[in-house]
């Protein structure tokens, strides 16, 4: 996996929290940080799938189209 060096600025307590969990756990807190945002990016996904079910402008795909697009046979 390639990484990327990253300056950033975070509240003391969240910090202190890293800090805490990467030693009870044995963690660097690179890897904290990183599980903890993909999780969270997890989230957001589910945050967006939800304003685009919502957004009446938004034009969604049925999904036999949606495989038949892909080459796949769906059966119903």
């Amino acid at each position: 996996m390639n990484t990327v060096r990253l300056n950033i600025t975070l509240p003391t307590a969240v910090n202190d929290d890293i800090n805490h969990y990467a030693k009870e756990l044995n963690e660097k807190k690179s890897h904290i940080i990183s599980s903890a945002l993909e999780m969270y990016f997890d989230y957001l996904d589910i945050k967006v799938a939800e304003k685009r079910l919502n957004d009446p402008d938004f034009k969604s795909v049925p999904m036999n189209e949606f495989f038949k697009e892909l080459g796949a046979n769906v059966h119903n």
